[in-house]
């Protein structure tokens, strides 16, 4: 049997995704409290994101949320990452706030944005390793916030994934305007 690359890519992209999505649920923690979810989005959930994004970018009059739409409508997959708020009852006053009691509940809790960080991290670190083109994208992550895809969370963060002969993430050009 002939195995054609250009035929098991959308396979390759769901396995890469579940190793990457596992990277990210393994990094470490603060306390060691994992208030973190994760999930992928294919197919014509990339494109109801990449539209919902063009109207997040008129709202905002963030630009740059248009051409992002665009890379996500040429990738393959994307990775979002957020958090659960959950104050952890340092005191670390990183969130301005002097004690975790202080900080408003409309307010993040900086240690929960740190382990975003490392999530997201650990997931590009993998997608690396795997030789896959991706990209990370605040635009994207706070588009699925609004369309809720991470129930409950916020701070998320996309990675946007790609396999194909070019990068789709390189060489962006600043979108000025609406095509």
């Amino acid at each position: 049997m002939i195995y054609n690359e250009r035929n098991c890519r959308k396979e390759t992209i769901i396995e890469a995704t579940q190793q990457i999505m596992t990277a990210a649920r393994t990094a470490p923690k603060g306390k060691g409290v994992d208030i973190i979810e994760i999930a992928t989005l294919t197919g014509d959930d990339l494109l109801s994101l990449a539209a919902r994004m063009r109207d997040e970018g008129e709202k905002r009059g963030m630009m740059f949320f248009l051409r992002d739409a665009g890379n996500i409508e040429h990738a393959d997959a994307v990775v979002l990452i957020g958090t659960r708020r959950q104050p952890l009852g340092l005191n670390c006053a990183y969130c301005g706030a002097k004690t975790c009691e202080e900080n408003p509940c409309d307010a993040p809790c900086a240690i929960n944005s740190i382990d975003v960080g490392i999530a997201v991290g650990s997931a590009c670190s993998k997608a690396a390793d795997l030789r896959i083109d991706s990209r990370v994208m605040f635009s994207a992550g706070a588009t699925a916030q609004t369309m809720n895809l991470l129930p409950g969370c916020g701070q998320i963060i996309a990675l946007a994934l790609s396999v194909s002969a070019k990068n789709p993430f390189f060489d962006r050009k600043p979108q000025t305007s609406k095509p």
